[in-house]
């Protein structure tokens, strides 16, 4: 694989002198490098420090730092909580932090470059991928472990401290990607779905991805909303204390909040949730395809508003909260009726279908 070597730290750290106040993965897009190439250059060995990336070693560390701020982000949504690293359950392929108010779902093979990073009173652990790309990071809050924090830098620090990185070149966003000519099979087999991880499966193996299959499969599977459904969507699940459930991922991190929302303000193109212990900010304008999406599990239908960019990426999903062990479901499709929690988001979504069909 061929890979871009950024030569000129020096120059990338004079820049970040020059412009102390701009956030690292502003500047860095404006002097046309990464941002784990801009953090890199700030590598000495004491304010920043390379750390090993390994999911086995750096979370069990993370999880002696107590309460933290914890934020996955992707081109287009940032989504920061706040809460402790409890529950770690390690796995080669995919692995979980499972929590009240920390809820992760990571997959290894993207967490390729760490730094713990010191600034000022600031403390960090970012992670990104093999792209340069942030993968995750984990800001320390003043009732952190700054002891904790130091012990994991002891720790994983490794013995290269360069301040140059290589990176892969970034892999393009897929298309939407549809096959209409088993169109009447995936009808089929979405119906006989138990449960919504065997969608992308079923995707994969007929030849399509997530975004392909809802443009071909129609009602009432998946229905097309206006762009500003999404935004419709907070602003009523705030309104009317729906309990939801909204995930936010990159290819290497998922992070997951549960629960009501409460603060929903716009600020120029940014649509926010600002609550205390949860942050949402959403580049409405980068809003390209909004989809009420149908998939039937053992429990019912659950129910999402998934949200995607021009180039057909995922920015986020919603869901309605769902109880411990159930998914959600729809009391008009259930036969068996409503689960508990769940009637808010249907009638929500159902009036968002009503109200806002492209």
């Amino acid at each position: 694989m061929s890979t871009l070597v950024v030569d000129e730290p020096a120059t990338l750290r004079a820049a970040r002198a020059e412009n102390p106040k701009s956030r690292a993965r502003d500047l860095a897009e404006t002097l046309g490098v990464t941002e784990a190439h801009l953090v890199a250059a700030m590598v000495d060995g004491v304010e920043v420090v390379r750390i090993d990336a390994d999911l086995d070693r750096l979370i069990p560390a993370v999880q002696t730092l107590g309460p933290v701020l914890a934020l996955t982000r992707n081109d287009s949504c940032v989504h920061e909580r706040d809460g402790s690293y409890l529950d770690f359950r390690a796995g080669a392929h995919a692995a979980m932090v499972l929590g009240p108010d920390i809820d992760l779902r990571m997959f290894p093979r993207h967490w390729v470059h760490a730094f713990a990073v010191r600034e000022g009173e600031k403390r960090s652990v970012q992670v990104f991928d093999a792209a340069g790309d942030a993968v995750h990071k984990v800001h320390l809050r003043p009732a952190s472990d700054v002891a904790a924090f130091d012990a994991l830098v002891t720790a994983l620090r490794l013995e290269d401290q360069s301040d140059r990185l290589e990176t892969a070149p970034r892999a393009p966003v897929e298309a939407a990607k549809g096959n209409p000519e088993k169109l009447e099979i995936l009808r089929k087999e979405w119906d006989g779905m138990t449960d919504t991880h065997q969608f992308l499966r079923l995707t994969s193996k007929l030849k399509m991805n997530r975004l392909g299959a809802y443009r071909i499969i129609g009602e009432p599977y998946a229905k097309l909303l206006q762009p500003e459904a999404l935004n419709e969507a907070l602003r009523r699940a705030a309104h009317d204390q729906v309990p939801v459930m909204i995930f936010v991922g990159n290819a290497g991190c998922i992070q997951i909040h549960a629960g009501a929302i409460h603060r929903v303000e716009p600020m120029g193109p940014w649509m926010n949730v600002l609550d205390p212990g949860f942050n949402l900010h959403l580049r409405a304008d980068h809003v390209a395809e909004v989809w009420l999406v149908r998939k039937p599990t053992r429990h019912g239908l659950a129910i999402s508003i998934e949200a995607f960019d021009a180039r057909g990426a995922l920015i986020l999903q919603m869901f309605g909260q769902r109880e411990a062990g159930s998914e959600q479901a729809d009391d008009a499709a259930d036969a068996s009726g409503p689960l508990p929690g769940t009637l808010g988001w249907a009638a929500l979504t159902g009036a968002l279908a009503a109200e806002m069909g492209a």
